[in-house]
């Protein structure tokens, strides 16, 4: 994949995917099908009487040349919509997902303007295939169709709300395709399919239909689950939530109303660590801060990253490991040392410090070399992950950089005990539902989500029945971000009848 495909969002989709699609929203040879990002024409190929637009006019000349019949525009879709007067019986697509870091400019002004003039208000971490289909539906006739491709973030990111609320309001049918097995294999991106239908009508329930993989249909697949839009907004419009089977999910959340469950907002805060703006130049090793000369009194041991994390917590035998090994874990600290100390101010002038002071975070700050937000945390939890979050205590009082979660515990509360309830299978299975997958199998927990993580602190009584159910929700959910647990995962040892694997995992059987 080129540079330019890349900035501009592009992944072409397969024929079979393109020809399913059009099969859903066409119903005759009559009608306007419109692709708002036609790329080179795989949609277009699919129907004679068809416009595309495309922003790459490479793309624009290679999409006219394989469907001759049909109208294509080079050009920013988004400006395109808010001057033409032309509506259409069907749209469908596969519209560029650009995250919101390169999505700027006036593209985006115009593309958020434009959503916002259709009722749907996006955040400012809006990806730009949102708008897309926004816009797109405002240009069909009443009774139309549409069918995109989209990314999985559809099922949980903050901005499918806008997004769904504004299709719900739209038309009398909205279906959400999830495939388990990759839509495209080549791309760590999960994808699924859209499908809107009856434009100009509206509905108070998404369709969702979890499938293994994509298939070629004439229709959208048959008996789809339906979620209201109260449920869907009650579990934090995250659809996501509903792959899981209706008696595990409806388990999970008997679960979390107990009151022995809390979530973990109410025991603590997990925040970032601080950011250097230059590890390399503000983390020396031994042998280093040795050479400099550099005080004890000016550098701090901390955690740059979850690799380096112990099982269980991170105290002197840890601390002094790192030293041995001569690992770059010392932290240059200098909030409130004035005047410095001339080695200090060495080290601070040499080559390597020239080049940190010209780095964004050193230029944005006065004085450059004081490193702000370096707390010490009750504990360290790892916001990336395989398997599961790790938490680990921190009795050694480290500090840690923005690859870890800083964990403060709220007065009263416990390490100890929230480790225990942490390690439930009921605790990993919320981090699946509340946290969201990044691409190869990686689960990643914002701050805002590990907020609401639930903990069963006084261990619910589960019969062996509902420890199967969570389990196995567990590992369903893993399997949906591609992540297949071992048979030693905490998930699978849950279901042994021994009282004490389930007193490991923090749960106490119910009496038969």
């Amino acid at each position: 994949m080129g540079d330019s495909q890349k900035r501009l969002g592009q992944f072409f989709t397969p024929p079979e995917v393109a020809r399913t699609l059009v099969r859903w929203v066409v119903r005759s040879p009559q009608q306007r099908l419109l692709d708002p990002a036609c790329g080179d024409g795989e949609f277009l190929v699919c129907h004679r009487r068809a416009v595309g637009i495309d922003v790459d006019g490479n793309h624009a000349v290679t999409a006219r040349a394989r469907a001759p019949a049909t109208l294509v525009h080079e050009g920013d879709f988004f400006l395109w919509a808010a001057g033409t007067s032309e509506r259409f019986d069907a749209v469908a697509g596969n519209p560029p997902f650009i995250r919101y870091q390169a999505f700027s400019g006036r593209t985006r002004e115009r593309a958020l303007a434009e959503a916002a003039r259709l009722g749907a208000r996006f955040n400012g971490l809006c990806s730009s295939w949102a708008p897309f289909l926004v816009v797109a539906a405002g240009l069909l006739r009443p009774g139309g169709g549409m069918a995109f491709v989209v990314p999985a973030e559809i099922g949980h990111a903050t901005y499918s709300r806008p997004l769904l609320e504004s299709l719900c309001r739209r038309f009398g049918r909205v279906h959400v395709i999830a495939f388990r097995d990759k839509l495209f294999p080549e791309l760590s991106e999960d994808c699924w399919l859209l499908h809107c239908a009856g434009s100009g009508g509206q509905t108070d329930e998404i369709l969702l239909s979890p499938l293994e993989q994509f298939a070629a249909l004439d229709e959208p697949p048959p008996g789809p689950r339906r979620v209201s839009l109260a449920s869907w907004r009650a579990a934090g419009a995250r659809l996501r939530k509903f792959l899981l089977p209706e008696g595990a999910l409806a388990l999970y959340d008997e679960l979390a109303r107990l009151p022995s469950v809390r979530r973990f907002s109410q025991v603590g805060r997990a925040g970032i660590g601080y950011v250097t703006g230059a590890n390399d130049f503000f983390h020396v090793r031994p042998s280093e801060a040795q050479f400099w000369r550099l005080p004890q009194e000016v550098l701090r041991v901390s955690v740059r990253k979850a690799e380096q994390l112990p099982e269980n917590c991170v105290d002197g035998a840890a601390v002094r490991g790192w030293l041995a090994n001569d690992e770059p874990v010392l932290l240059l600290n200098l909030a409130g040392v004035d005047p410095l100390p001339r080695t200090v101010q060495e080290y601070l002038d040499s080559d390597g410090g020239h080049r940190a002071r010209q780095t964004y975070k050193c230029r944005s700050r006065r004085p450059w070399y004081v490193v702000p937000d370096v707390k010490t945390p009750d504990a360290f939890l790892s916001y990336m992950s395989g398997l599961s979050p790790t938490l680990v205590s921190n009795p050694a009082r480290c500090a840690c950089t923005n690859s870890l979660h800083a964990v403060q515990l709220s007065p009263g509360s416990n390490v100890e005990h929230l480790q225990r309830a942490w390690r439930t299978p009921l605790c990993q299975l919320s981090c699946e539902l509340e946290g969201h997958p990044l691409g190869g199998g990686v689960l990643k927990l914002e701050p805002g989500e590990v907020a609401k993580v639930c903990l069963p602190y006084d261990g619910p009584a589960l019969g062996s029945t509902d420890f199967r159910t969570i389990a196995e929700a567990l590992t369903n959910a893993r399997r949906w971000r591609h992540y297949i647990p071992q048979e030693s995962s905490p998930a699978l040892a849950c279901l042994g009848p021994e009282e004490g694997r389930h007193a490991r995992l923090g749960y106490r059987p119910r009496a038969k």
